[in-house]
């Protein structure tokens, strides 16, 4: 199994969601930062490469065929050329709505990563995000640093990507893009939709509370 599929967009643009769909198309599985998360595999693999090896895109998505979301979307660049033939779907939303929903999540996340109550190797993976994302894509945790890597990124995007291999795509445009792209039957069910903002704190214990 190779990447046919590779997710250009930020998390907090509906990855989680298009994640939920591609596998639902049949087209999964889709590596996601939740594959990250729950593989010590990834783990190493990532670390690795914010340490500076070289990497085998191949390995490690090995077993996927679709990517979407972080830390995949921060390496877009190089997994077009390990994978040319692969087609992009480029997640996007208004600016000022991703900013509002990343920083209250990923945002709020990494500010507060070394007081939550995460296993220690999740918590080390996280270190080494927080390198490859805040540091590296965003520089920085404040909100114009981090529209600005925001809107560059979906520049670039457009800009390198020819039109017959790129969807711009979300969520709320449901089925019939993202099917007719892909050369696949529409279901006959809803667009699925996840990873609200409580289901995102869920998976590190809840949310911190607001600091005066």
């Amino acid at each position: 199994m190779t990447l046919e599929i590779i997710g250009t967009g930020f998390g907090r643009t509906g990855t989680m969601s298009t994640k939920l769909a591609l596998e639902q198309l049949g087209l999964g599985p889709c590596h996601h930062m939740l594959e990250v998360i729950a593989s010590p595999a990834q783990h190493a693999y990532w670390t690795a490469f914010v340490d500076g090896a070289e990497t085998d895109w191949a390995k490690v998505f090995d077993g996927f065929n679709a990517q979407v979301d972080f830390p995949g979307a921060a390496v877009w660049e190089k997994l077009v050329v390990a994978f040319p033939e692969a087609k992009v779907v480029h997640t996007e939303r208004p600016e000022d709505e991703w900013w509002a929903s990343y920083s209250k999540t990923i945002g709020k996340f990494f500010a507060h990563r070394e007081s939550l109550p995460v296993p220690p190797p999740i918590a080390a993976v996280f270190a080494k995000m927080d390198q490859l994302l805040v540091q590296g894509v965003f520089g920085g945790l404040d909100r114009d640093s981090s529209v600005a890597a925001y809107r560059r990124n979906n520049e670039k995007v457009r800009a390198a990507i020819p039109a017959s291999k790129l969807l711009i795509f979300t969520p709320s445009d449901g089925w019939n893009p993202l099917c007719k792209f892909l050369g696949v039957p529409v279901p006959d069910t809803d667009f699925p939709r996840s990873n609200a903002r409580d289901e995102f704190w869920a998976h590190f214990g809840g949310e911190p509370a607001e600091t005066a």
